[in-house]
């Protein structure tokens, strides 16, 4: 356990060695939090309430939602790929290290760097400039946490997914980037779920996406009951068990493909 937290803290001081890439993000989120502030007062300008969030509510959702997406963002997909067409996931195999675990742990450290340094400095700048509504209730924080680390996973995991098919496809930088798309639209990031039509939201109640994005987001705005609350955390759960199946089948497969691609 300790060399995955030994790549926990490389990560993290590797982030916090290019300042400018942290500085230019602050400002980039900063921006598109008030491009949809602005879009979505238009929305509901005249209406108390849509889909049952108030314009409060979903100002603070956007907010919250580009927010904790710097924590649960990562590339270790594109890092994935590139290693795997250089070569040099040859040598990561027989390092005395779970190369996923080693990838899940790289995910992590830049995600708690971002946390700290990207995450809460902006939310207190964005909360200056915007309205937002944050809640009294320790319990919304503590619920809050705990599934925005679910939705850390759940993000990874779709990435590793991601990562591994660059064994079979050696080049799938379309697939990279679609899946980046899919995620951005599908989680909640773009548009909250209640949003989308009734055919579409019994589509996506059967997949992991809004577990990323649209569950933490709701959570935090108070736009779910207790008990929604809860089922909300089930469902993120059952989805970060649910996909280490698909992972471990892809990576022995993967692991056979390189085989045989060395002769």
């Amino acid at each position: 356990m300790e060399k995955y937290l030994e790549m926990i803290r490389i990560r993290f001081l590797m982030m916090l060695a290019y300042r400018t890439n942290y500085y230019t993000g602050i400002l980039i989120y900063t921006i598109n939090i008030g491009v949809y502030f602005f879009i979505w007062n238009s929305i509901y300008s005249g209406k108390s309430n849509i889909e049952g969030l108030s314009a409060a509510q979903m100002t603070t959702y956007v907010a919250i939602a580009w927010m904790a997406r710097a924590f649960y963002f990562n590339n270790i997909d594109r890092e994935m790929a590139m290693e795997i067409k250089e070569g040099k996931v040859a040598i990561e195999l027989i390092r005395p290290y779970h190369y996923l675990g080693m990838k899940t742990m790289q995910g992590l450290g830049e995600g708690i760097f971002r946390l700290f340094f990207f995450s809460i400095p902006g939310m207190v700048i964005v909360s200056v400039i915007f309205s937002l509504k944050f809640s009294a209730d320790l319990s919304i924080w503590f619920l809050f946490a705990v599934s925005i680390i679910l939705s850390f996973f759940i993000n990874t995991q779709i990435n590793l997914l991601t990562g591994i098919t660059t064994f079979f496809l050696y080049n799938n930088a379309g697939l990279i980037r679609a899946k980046r798309v899919v995620i951005d639209l599908f989680s909640g990031l773009i548009l909250p779920i209640s949003f989308f039509p009734a055919w579409a939201q019994d589509i996506m109640k059967f997949l992991p996406f809004q577990g990323i994005s649209y569950i933490p987001s709701m959570i935090f705005t108070e736009g779910f009951s207790r008990s929604e609350t809860i089922n909300a955390l089930i469902f993120q759960g059952v989805w970060v068990l649910a996909l280490i199946i698909p992972i471990q089948i892809l990576w022995i497969a993967a692991k056979k493909q390189l085989i045989i691609q060395g002769g």
